[in-house]
Order: C-alpha cells, then sequence, then structure tokens
C-alpha cells in the first residue's frame, strides 16, 4: 500500500510540474523551421542532390532535433550514395544557442547558433580549429515559407575564408 502511495505521489508531482512551464521564448527565432521539409541541391561536389530534414524538439524543448538526408545520383562511374547526419541544437546555461553535428562519414562538428536580428537568418559556425577547416551553415527564411540553404567552408590557418560548397532550397512537406 505504500508503495502505491509513493508511486502516486511521484506520478502527480513529476507530470504536472513539466505539463504547466511555459514555453521557453528563446527558442522563439528558431521555432520557423519546425516540421519536415523537402531539400534539393547542388555545388562543388559537382551533384545535384536531393534530400529531405525535419527539426523537431526534444527532451521537453531542452534541445532541437535536425535529422537530415541527402541522396546523389551515380554519375561518371561513382554510384548513388547517400549521406545522413543528425544534429542536436542546445542552449548553454547563459542561453546562448549551440549545436553538435554528427554524420555518417564520422564528422563531428561543434557550432555557436546565431540569429539575426531581423530573425529571418540563423547561422551556425562551427568552432575554429587552426589545423581543420571552418564550416559556417546558413538557413534563410523566405517570404514564401521556404528556406534558402548554403553551407560554406574555409580551409585550415584561414578561419574567415569562405567559399560557397553548396545550396540548395526547401519547401515544407
Amino acid at each position: 500500500m505504500k508503495a502505491i502511495l509513493l508511486l502516486m505521489c511521484f506520478l502527480v508531482f513529476s507530470g504536472d510540474a513539466t505539463a504547466q512551464q511555459p514555453k521557453d521564448s528563446s527558442w522563439d527565432g528558431l521555432r520557423p523551421l519546425l516540421g519536415k521539409w523537402i531539400a534539393e541541391g547542388g555545388g562543388q561536389p559537382g551533384l545535384a542532390s536531393a534530400g529531405g530534414f525535419s527539426f523537431d524538439f526534444d527532451l521537453q524543448e531542452r534541445v532541437l532535433v535536425r535529422r537530415n538526408y541527402s541522396e546523389y545520383p551515380a554519375t561518371g562511374g561513382k554510384p548513388a550514395s547517400r549521406h545522413d547526419d543528425l544534429m542536436v541544437i542546445y542552449q548553454e546555461p547563459d542561453k546562448r544557442m549551440r549545436a553538435v553535428y554528427f554524420d555518417n562519414e564520422g564528422h563531428v562538428i561543434y557550432y555557436s547558433v546565431v540569429l539575426s536580428e531581423d530573425k529571418r537568418t540563423i547561422t551556425l559556425l562551427s568552432d575554429p580549429v587552426a589545423t581543420a577547416p571552418r564550416f559556417r551553415f546558413i538557413y534563410n527564411l523566405l517570404k514564401d515559407n521556404s528556406l534558402s540553404m548554403e553551407f560554406d567552408i574555409a580551409p585550415p590557418g584561414k578561419p574567415d575564408s569562405f567559399s560557397k560548397y553548396v545550396e540548395g532550397k526547401a519547401r515544407r512537406q
């Protein structure tokens, strides 16, 4: 009997406390990314790609998770391929946004996340590492409710000398 009472108290106090918390407004600038998207693009690798991604909150809005895939057709003797990645955006204790990115090629990239003043551009800028390339990923929210995307790379030793690597556009699914 005591165990049942303890369990009921635990459920009442743990369940209601999180359900009544207001939404964290510091995520507001990223909320337009929520949902499923269909994308197409191309660039330096020389291949057009098609794919999609989603942005969803997890852990009771403690993190924003992006799942992405791109499919590349077979060309010039290269077989068709698929790129998959996962990114988790989170807040530091001081509310600065950060992200960590993982992909099926073994990359792990840490980003700072910056929202423009007009809240239309979201920039992810990788931490500079002297012996490695630096990456910048830019989402632009367009007036037709679509996104333009750009992925730039700066060579090792030149952390601010970015060149466009790939670009694309996405629309809601």
